[in-house]
């Protein structure tokens, strides 16, 4: 069989899913770069790489295909369409599929080009039964057991992920702000030996960190007198406990790979992509044009810096979702970097302050999105804003108990953060437009034309 003769198939499924990046593009193509059967029985099992050529750009897409003379009702919602008499679906949601997976990295096989591989001195249980995660946006994931947690790339890249690069040299280093690193598939991609998954160490009592502050802040809407620090629910010493992880965490990371202490060039640099950012922005959300002047006057003020700069490898898209609180400790997640940017943008060293304005944007979402659609009466909105001071300054006072005070550089700060509302406010205005409204007053506050 091949995958190529199922590209209608795919071409009318794909925008469909989740983690394709294209939505709003329209696909010419859909072609295969690379096809390995797993299983040759029933059900079959194909791992593919296909190339989607899109109007500007082609994107690659990992692949996991099942196919059956007839889909079971449990895997109805999985269906991709008939191919040649056969039912053709999404396998990651096949227990029989994802079992082989975890059995292939366990037995240390190659098929073809595929190279399952667990880390070094690592030995696996091939037994342990499956399931996805189905809340997922850029990848897919699946749970093993109560041991362990495969992600499969959806979108990939040649060359190695960050999230696999980045854990690996975080473990190398002994960091405990992370999950352990136990395996994972590579293959060559347009000659270029890349990740494809990576399966890690699952920590099943863990909670999230986006539910745990939202929580906090029903906590405190629901309640009376809307004192932060009283209520039953605050989360301050969980966001102090998380500043000193993220101290620890950039920390480590320059034991691992180093720093830099930059001259103006990477300042010149620095500011140059902040425009180009909002040059991206302002064609998708144009309500950012009466403040593109006021924007561009504090980036151009980054570029002229003229002090040194330290800068390293960092996070690149730190929120509350990528953060989990273990009853021991903080644990950080996915450090892939920010979906919609470029290998090179989410590779290149860069100020820690970057992953300090991600999370206090963070804060500001987890306390007003409960409030959209939610008129000013009640005095809400102030409650939820006194909740987000209280957390982001939670927040840096733990960063700075372990690193420099993040807030002693307030105007790159304040950038960063700037920069990151308006990539919020395009992507809102895509996305979940009823929410455009939280990062568009972030960036009215940012620039103080706040009414």
């Amino acid at each position: 069989m091949t995958v190529d003769a199922m590209a209608d198939l795919l071409r009318d499924w794909l925008p469909a899913q989740r983690w394709f990046a294209a939505k709003d593009s329209v696909i010419q193509r859909v072609s295969t770069v690379r096809e390995h059967v797993l299983r040759d029985a029933d059900p079959m099992l194909v791992h593919a790489v296909v190339a989607v050529d899109l109007d500007a750009e082609t994107q690659h897409y990992q692949l996991l295909l099942g196919l059956r003379p007839s889909l079971p009702e449990q895997l109805a919602h999985a269906a991709i369409g008939r191919h040649d008499g056969m039912a053709v679906y999404d396998a990651v949601h096949d227990a029989e599929a994802l079992s082989l997976l975890l059995g292939l990295i366990a037995a240390e096989r190659e098929v073809g080009e595929l190279r399952f591989t667990p880390e070094p001195g690592v030995r696996l249980d091939p037994d342990l039964r499956p399931r996805p995660v189905l809340a997922e946006q850029s990848n897919t994931s699946v749970v093993y057991g109560q041991q362990y947690i495969l992600k499969l790339f959806r979108r990939v890249s040649p060359g190695d992920n960050p999230d696999v690069s980045l854990h690996r040299a975080l473990h190398s280093v002994d960091s405990e702000h992370i999950a352990t690193p136990l395996g994972g598939l590579r293959a060559p991609l347009l000659g270029v030996d890349t990740d494809l998954a990576f399966l890690q160490e699952f920590l099943p009592a863990a909670a999230d960190g986006w539910p745990m502050a939202t929580a906090s802040v029903r906590d405190l809407l629901a309640g009376t007198g809307g004192d932060a620090a009283r209520v039953g629910g605050d989360f301050a010493a969980e966001s102090y406990r998380l500043g000193q992880t993220v101290a620890a965490l950039h920390a480590d990371l320059r034991t691992a790979l180093g720093e830099t202490v930059t001259d103006s060039v990477h300042a010149t640099e620095l500011a140059a992509t902040m425009h180009r950012r909002l040059d991206r922005a302002l064609t998708r959300a144009p309500e950012l044009a009466r403040h593109e002047a006021d924007i561009r006057a504090v980036y151009d003020q980054v570029g002229s810096a003229r002090g040194p700069m330290r800068v390293q490898r960092i996070h690149a898209d730190l929120h509350l979702g990528q953060a989990l609180r273990t009853p021991a400790r903080w644990v950080v997640i996915d450090f892939e970097g920010e979906p919609a940017a470029s290998r090179q943008d989410r590779e290149t060293p860069c100020s820690p302050l970057r992953d300090v304005a991600g999370m206090l944007r963070s804060f500001d979402y987890a306390a007003n999105h409960l409030l959209v659609g939610c008129g000013p009466a009640g005095g809400l909105h102030e409650q939820a804003r006194l909740w987000t001071e209280r957390n982001r300054t939670a927040f840096c006072d733990g960063y700075a108990d372990l690193a420099e005070d993040p807030r002693a550089d307030s105007a790159l700060l304040a950038a960063f953060e700037l920069d990151k509302a308006v990539y919020e406010v395009a992507y809102e205005r895509t996305h979940r437009p009823t929410w455009v409204g939280i990062p568009l007053a972030a960036v009215d506050r940012l620039l103080g034309t706040a009414p």
